[in-house]
């Protein structure tokens, strides 16, 4: 049969004697990959180190080899990156592939769904869980990704999905659940939904005390008891987990920036607020950076930007998330009793990219994630001021949302960041700050915030000031 043929390819594809559940779960996709509908999705869940990437490369190889073909997708354009280096091919951001922006003069329409003119095609959707379908993205499609993705999708000639995620990780913000991991979801769009879960550690990583300390988090977050019990982390039999205070943490980022680079490096935090903080004492204090701003600065965008890309083809706008290095600056001004910044920007994730654009300085020491909405709209009224000579109340709307300084990209610096900002990326050492706690805060979603913080970490893990109770005797 030819889901079992199916099944020895993809076992065969691992390189190594499978786990148990990869076995299931190479079964089940045979199955799905040799049915005959193309109204199909398959959801496969795991938890960190269980291989899920691996058996992704599998899939896209035995695809190939059977003359088919795969397109990689992700939420974010870090994790497309992770995802492209993992799998040996190209992959994109969900917003880039599938939205199309409306021609306007003023460039800042809505995204139109694009037509999707693939055939025969699987695509593989990585970091599901952070796919929200909230409403909240009114600006492209219908505002709900997860309906516009698959729209998308089942548009086209004979495609199917393949969803890959952690439901372990924190889901999008201000839900309980990740909507795109969910059977029952997926099958109130009429799908026929095929799902399997990888639960071991394979054989090659169970030394790791990143995975070992993960999976233990992961094993409390299946349990019923995570309300009122503290992790327990073992630290002592392990090379890549450590745990430090406040007075080690300099000579551990230190040695880390030598050794992995400061794009490789993360301090993780619980709000916005104690990331600022630690991003300004690592530029005082490690980097020796009293400028406000320096040329080599990593920048976190903290905002949707599409003002600076209309002459871009590479990407179609700068998101929420994105990480950049200055390349160069070349002016600073004042103006609507604010303070910006002109400088070249170098995109992570899209090396070959460089952006010159205006920053809003003022957004960088925020405690939040930006301007608040009643700032970003008086910010708007008066930049209108320098057009009422304009009898035209449209045309003064419009030159106002083209405004160079309107538009100016709101960031922060990028050497700490919240764990939602972190989600979806990885770093060779990330430090987990646990700030202010209280028994009081031991949650499922405090948990879920741990797992996601430490998975971030592919080298090294450390554990900043947390107390004895979160470790074994």
């Amino acid at each position: 049969m030819l889901q079992d043929f199916l099944k020895t390819k993809l076992i065969d594809g691992l390189g190594f004697l499978p786990t148990a559940s990869q076995e299931e779960a190479a079964g089940v996709l045979g199955e799905f990959l040799a049915a005959a509908t193309d109204q199909s999705a398959f959801i496969l869940k795991g938890y960190a180190g269980t291989g899920k990437t691996t058996m992704v490369k599998a899939v896209v190889q035995v695809l190939s080899e059977l003359k088919q073909k795969a397109f990689l997708l992700a939420p974010t354009g870090r994790a497309a990156k992770v995802l492209s280096n993992s799998v040996g091919m190209p992959a994109y951001t969900i917003h880039k592939k599938i939205y199309r922006q409306q021609s306007s003069k003023d460039g800042f329409a809505a995204f139109d769904l694009n037509k999707n003119l693939h055939k025969d095609t699987l695509f593989v959707v990585d970091e599901a869980s952070m796919i929200a379908n909230d409403g909240s993205g009114s600006l492209f499609g219908s505002g709900r990704l997860l309906d516009d993705l698959l729209k998308f999708i089942f548009s086209g000639s004979n495609c199917r999905v393949l969803f890959i995620g952690d439901d372990a990780q924190l889901p999008p913000v201000g839900i309980s659940l990740s909507p795109a991991l969910e059977k029952g979801n997926l099958e109130a769009y009429g799908l026929t939904v095929y799902d399997a879960t990888l639960t071991d550690v394979v054989r090659q990583k169970a030394d790791s005390g990143i995975l070992t300390n993960a999976t233990h988090l992961r094993d409390m977050l299946e349990g019923g008891n995570q309300d009122s019990s503290f992790p327990e982390f073992v630290v002592a039999e392990f090379p890549d987990f450590f745990r430090i205070t406040g007075a080690e943490l300099m000579e551990e980022l230190d040695y880390c920036y030598n050794h992995f680079g400061q794009e490789e490096t993360l301090v993780v935090c619980r709000t916005n607020k104690r990331a600022n903080l630690y991003n300004q004492g690592i530029r005082n204090t490690m980097l020796f950076r009293e400028e406000e701003l320096t040329v080599g600065d990593y920048l976190l965008v903290m905002k949707n930007n599409y003002h600076w890309v209309k002459e871009e083809d590479k990407i179609n706008f700068i998101a929420n998330g994105d990480i950049a290095e200055v390349a160069r600056i070349t002016g600073h001004q004042e103006l609507y009793g604010r303070r910006f910044a002109d400088v070249v920007l170098r995109l992570v994730d899209y090396k070959e990219v460089e952006l010159d654009v205006k920053l809003l300085m003022d957004s960088v020491a925020l405690p939040g994630a930006g301007l608040k909405q009643e700032e970003q709209e008086a910010f708007f009224y008066k930049v209108m001021e320098d057009y009422q000579d304009e009898s035209d109340a449209k045309k003064r709307f419009d030159s106002t949302r083209e405004n160079d300084f309107y538009n100016a990209l709101q960031v922060k610096f990028a050497y700490a960041m919240t764990c939602h900002k972190s989600q979806g990326g990885q770093w060779k050492a990330v430090f987990v700050d646990l700030g202010y706690f209280t028994e009081e805060y031991l949650s499922r979603d405090f948990l879920r915030w741990l797992y996601t913080a430490v998975t971030r970490g592919t080298e090294r893990v450390y554990l900043v000031n947390f107390p004895d109770t979160f470790f074994q005797d």
